[in-house]
């Protein structure tokens, strides 16, 4: 086991005593007699007595839960664990009550290169979240019909979601720069009714126009009934309703009273192959992980949080976690390092922001570009620093302590889409090690497993859940016997939740993600299936076979090469290099153009035709060619040749 990492930092004890979870602790010892020596001891009861646990986070955060038969987890299993029987509940009411005790407080605050800077009140808030349900009822939406958008992250996408959400509609989102395969790809599977979209975004001083794509999208959704439009580009087209249209009005907020475990709405995450995988999230569980990592973040009522986020990754979602608290929700809608590198930082200045976060990826961009917000901006109101998406490097905590704050709260975070939350993350309670998460989240039953399902303390691992949790899925959408769900996380190890991670858990507690143990893409924070990449680039007549692999690893930069088969009578050269890359770009995203594109001869698979990504991947991370496959196995063993040759010239 390795030694203890440095301390960075130490919360006083007015800082520690003030906190959301010294709240919760307190809470506990008055109202259930619980008292605990230390977080592990807290933690360790969470994950035991989950019905104890639950229905205190459910009492201390006061969520709308209504009726039931007293039940807390009617089926102790993974999947198809039920939750909280018979009870009703609806995200959207939860969501705006403040709008009663703080009507004219802001709840969100909109920093836009396209629409400049916009503030809502709750008042405000509530009443176009009231106006639009009311217009999409008129269009004949109700529970269980599914609202899709396509839009930046503003007070639009947040208005128009909560609105779906109070009458039991279903939500799912795209970011506008996606491209219309990747959109396509996830929106046919489920057959949405209503679709509202911008016609055209802002982003680094350039404005895109997303009308031609938008009506390819539409001609491919036969089930669309109708189409709201944000209009950028121009005026909106007939048979188009405008969105200020919908947000007008005087209409009363009536919340239907939902199942616990009623769509919420539906997110993607990738695997290696098929379509995007369409995630399901219920009302209830979302809303207990949300007043759980409230804790976790040290989110209240007075905070201001902003979250650099693309509309298209969880964290958009995540910023409802600090409206659950009422704190204001700042959304950026602009380019990070436009007209430079400190361009969010000013905002977060400005706005005085208290908790900020950002993917991993940005903190080394701001280190590698030479900024020192804290030396040139008024930082004076942040608390605290999240980071998610990607391993933080040591590098990079040096650098937040050294550039932003000394004194500042560093809490990342890692968990991911599939449960909308996070395993491991912050206490604000718990000192900050370099390189380190502070603590597995309550409730969490995270562990380390080695390859044969053992346990293992101070080593690198798969990262598990052994115990159900609220926001697991509730299935894939159109997966109805299971089996795709089961093979997404339960097909390693039977009954236990395999994520997909490295992870390392450190005898005091704490953890340290090392990257992707499988073969999906992370770039940035953003997930992608390989097999999105493929259909892009393999849809080329020049290109006869590829493999991709992601090389993101706690301590390297991120590296993506991508290696091509070129077709007969084909080479691959700078022409068809810029073929590919375009074929990315436009029809999935530019956060997918790989670092390298090389020319293999064949792609390595198995003898029953999978490529082999993860041995590819485990290699070039330095694994043992010996070690990480086993070539009687391959269909083409002498095609891993070259990988172990183009290996060796990387190290």
């Amino acid at each position: 086991m390795t030694d203890p990492r440095p301390i960075l930092w130490t919360p006083s004890k007015a800082r520690a005593d003030q906190s959301r979870m010294a709240a919760f602790q307190r809470w506990l010892a008055e109202e259930r007699g619980l008292e605990f020596d230390d977080y592990n001891a807290l933690w360790d009861w969470s994950i035991t007595d989950l019905d104890g646990f639950w229905t205190a986070i459910r009492d201390f955060a006061g969520l709308p839960f209504q009726g039931g038969d007293g039940r807390v987890l009617a089926e102790r299993r993974m999947p198809g664990a039920v939750w909280f029987p018979g009870v009703t509940t609806n995200f959207a009411r939860h969501m705006l009550r403040h709008a009663e005790s703080r009507p004219e407080a802001p709840a969100l605050i909109l920093r836009s290169e396209g629409f400049g800077r916009k503030e809502v009140s709750w008042a405000q808030l509530a009443q176009q979240v009231a106006n639009v349900a009311a217009h999409l009822r008129a269009m004949g939406v109700g529970q269980g019909d599914r609202v899709v958008a396509i839009l930046p992250n503003t007070d639009s996408a947040v208005i128009a979601f909560l609105a779906a959400a109070s009458i039991g509609a279903i939500w799912s989102l795209c970011a506008p720069d996606m491209g219309h395969v990747a959109i396509l790809d996830r929106f046919r599977q489920i057959e949405p009714k209503v679709l509202i979209a911008q016609d055209g975004y802002v982003h680094a001083g350039r404005t895109i126009d997303r009308r031609p794509v938008l009506e390819e999208i539409r001609a491919h959704l036969p089930s669309l009934t109708h189409t709201v439009l944000v209009p950028v580009m121009g005026d909106v087209p007939p048979g188009v309703t405008p969105w200020d249209e919908m947000t007008q009005g005087s209409a009363t907020a009536d919340f239907a009273d939902l199942p616990f475990d009623h769509p919420l709405w539906i997110v993607y995450s990738s695997g290696t192959t098929g379509n995007p995988k369409p995630i399901v999230h219920g009302h209830g569980g979302i809303l207990l992980e949300g007043a759980k990592q409230a804790l976790h973040q040290d989110l209240g009522g007075d905070d201001r949080f902003l979250w650099l986020t693309s509309s298209g990754w969880i964290m958009w979602n995540a910023q409802f976690v600090a409206t659950g608290q009422g704190a204001t929700v700042v959304l950026f809608d602009g380019a990070a390092n436009h007209p430079d590198m400190l361009a969010v930082w000013r905002v977060v200045a400005e706005e005085r922001v208290t908790s900020f976060g950002v993917g991993a990826a940005y903190v080394t961009q701001c280190l590698k570009s030479g900024i020192r917000p804290g030396d040139v901006l008024d930082l004076s109101a942040l608390k605290s620093l999240g980071t998610t998406g990607s391993p933080l490097t040591a590098e990079g905590y040096d650098w937040i302590y050294d550039a932003v704050d000394p004194d500042i709260w560093l809490a990342p975070i890692s968990g991911g889409t599939d449960l909308c939350g996070a395993f491991v993350g912050g206490n604000v309670m718990l000192p900050v090690r370099a390189g380190e998460m502070q603590c597995r989240y309550l409730g969490n039953a995270v562990r380390s497993f080695d390859p044969e399902g053992a346990e293992i303390i101070g080593e690198v691992g798969e990262l598990v859940c052994t115990e159900p949790l609220p926001s697991m899925p509730l299935g894939f959408w159109g997966d109805s016997d299971g089996s795709r769900l089961h093979e997404s996380y339960f097909d390693t190890y039977p009954g236990i939740w395999r994520h997909g991670d490295w992870i390392e858990i450190t005898p005091e507690g704490g953890s340290v993600i090392y990257g992707r143990s499988d073969a999906t893409i992370n770039r940035k924070g953003l997930r992608l299936g390989s097999s999105e990449i493929y259909r892009a680039v393999e849809a080329l007549p020049e290109v006869l076979d590829s493999l991709v692999v992601d090389l993101e690893f706690l301590g390297r930069d991120s590296f993506m090469p991508l290696f091509v088969v070129p077709a007969p009578g084909q080479v691959l050269d700078e022409a068809l290099r810029d073929r590919i890359n375009t074929a990315i770009r436009e029809t999935l995203s530019p956060r997918f153009i790989p670092n390298d594109i090389v020319q293999i001869a064949e792609v390595p698979r198995t003898l029953s035709g999978k490529k082999l990504e993860v041995p590819v991947k485990k290699l070039l991370l330095g694994g043992d060619p010996v070690q990480v496959v086993n070539r009687d196995s391959m269909a083409n063993p002498e095609s891993f040749d070259f990988f172990v040759t183009y290996a060796a010239g990387r190290r």
